[in-house]
């Protein structure tokens, strides 16, 4: 079942991924849930947008709101509200081949390059990105990449991604999976660690 849902995932993927990237610094792609940096949330099915100030708070009036606890979601909006160790983790996901692009490869085209990661949660189960990498080269490259998901700009964990071979000019979209959904992150940040 999770496979099933994987693969309709990677196939979506393309669409989602024009709506949640950010701008990166040269040589890192990165996504969030919140595009414009506030720290807020919109239902897509009621259409509400969700704030720290009103959080956990329906029908409540202001005294009651005053004295009702935090709950673990409301760390959502307050990253200082979580201490979690950085983890590191490695992964070698399988990953599903999209097509063919040209060989391009040469002094301004680097050999292998990674676009549109996203993010999401997958219900009672971990965060989930998925990473399309393209090889513009003739050969075939084993390729390594890094994301760092993150909440409020604190790493949560630190991913290391073993690509499987990708073959002249294949396409692939490859899942990487983030801490479990019980931990609070806002973005991940992707980068090629090689080839260089």
């Amino acid at each position: 079942m999770i496979r099933a849902f994987i693969l309709a995932t990677l196939a979506s993927g393309a669409a989602m991924a024009s709506a949640t990237a950010f701008a990166q610094a040269p040589g890192t792609v990165g996504a969030g849930v919140s595009a414009n940096g506030l720290a807020q949330f919109k239902d897509e099915r009621t259409g509400k947008v969700w704030t720290p100030e009103n959080v956990s708070k329906d029908n409540q009036t202001l005294q009651q709101q005053a004295a009702t606890p935090q709950t673990p979601a409301d760390k959502a909006f307050d990253p200082n509200s979580q201490t979690v160790g950085t983890q590191v983790v490695v992964q070698r996901p399988r990953g599903s081949l999209m097509g063919t692009v040209p060989i391009t490869a040469g002094p301004t085209v680097p050999v292998m390059v990674i676009d549109s990661p996203w993010l999401q949660a997958v219900p009672q189960q971990n965060w989930l990105s998925v990473l399309y990498v393209t090889n513009n080269s003739a050969n075939v490259v084993e390729g390594v990449v890094g994301c760092t998901f993150t909440n409020g700009g604190r790493p949560v964990q630190d991913t290391r991604v073993v690509l499987q071979p990708s073959g002249p000019g294949e396409r692939w979209g490859f899942p990487v999976y983030g801490p479990p959904v019980t931990t609070f992150v806002d973005r991940v940040t992707c980068r090629l660690l090689s080839p260089g």
